[in-house]
């Protein structure tokens, strides 16, 4: 089976990572995405995190009625940093019947090159890369092992979210209801 691993803070998961998850599924990019929750991302700076397992519970919440979706811990038990290509090899091994490739925004794709051995994730994985706004994709279309996909740019941030989340605003539109309804529950005990 081909899956995608789609790995990020999740910091929430918000309707655009599942708009996207649709996209990859319905376009037949992969046959399920595993949505890979980091405890934390080599590039960035963890302050403002919700707990690990908090985060895992949330995408958990939005894709309870996903069946070719899947909410993963796998780099919970992994040494920190763990930095993609060695969770791609862990995958590999812990589950040799499947064949993963990696899920990425343009955004990323613009700093791929800081990432640890890029060029092998390419090689030996590929890489499934959907627009962000501000970061064109149109160029990638030649570049060996990389699916473009057609996914619309939503414009929704984690960053945003937490923001409103910190002044009791509304996140309707912005993330799956029940994790809304989980984060406005934590928000009481802040």
């Amino acid at each position: 089976m081909r899956i995608a691993i789609f790995s990020g803070s999740f910091n929430p998961i918000h309707n655009g990572h599942l708009a996207i998850a649709h996209e990859v599924l319905q376009q037949g990019a992969a046959d399920e995405l595993w949505f890979l929750v980091s405890p934390q991302n080599p590039l960035k700076t963890n302050g403002d995190l919700f707990p690990e397992n908090d985060r895992l519970k949330m995408v958990t919440l939005a894709i309870e009625n996903e069946p070719q979706m899947k909410a993963s811990n796998f780099e919970f038990q992994l040494s920190l940093p763990s930095f993609t290509i060695n969770t791609l090899d862990k995958l590999r091994v812990s589950y040799p019947q499947h064949q993963f490739v990696l899920l990425i925004g343009g955004d990323n794709f613009a700093i791929f090159h800081k990432w640890r051995q890029y060029q092998r994730i390419i090689d030996d994985y590929s890489l499934i890369v959907y627009p962000r706004p501000g970061f064109p994709t149109d160029h990638l279309a030649q570049l060996p092992n990389t699916t473009i996909i057609a996914a619309p740019l939503i414009d929704i941030s984690a960053t945003e979210i937490r923001c409103k989340l910190a002044k009791r605003e509304s996140l309707e539109g912005l993330v799956p209801e029940k994790v809304a309804d989980f984060l406005s529950e934590y928000n009481r005990f802040l």
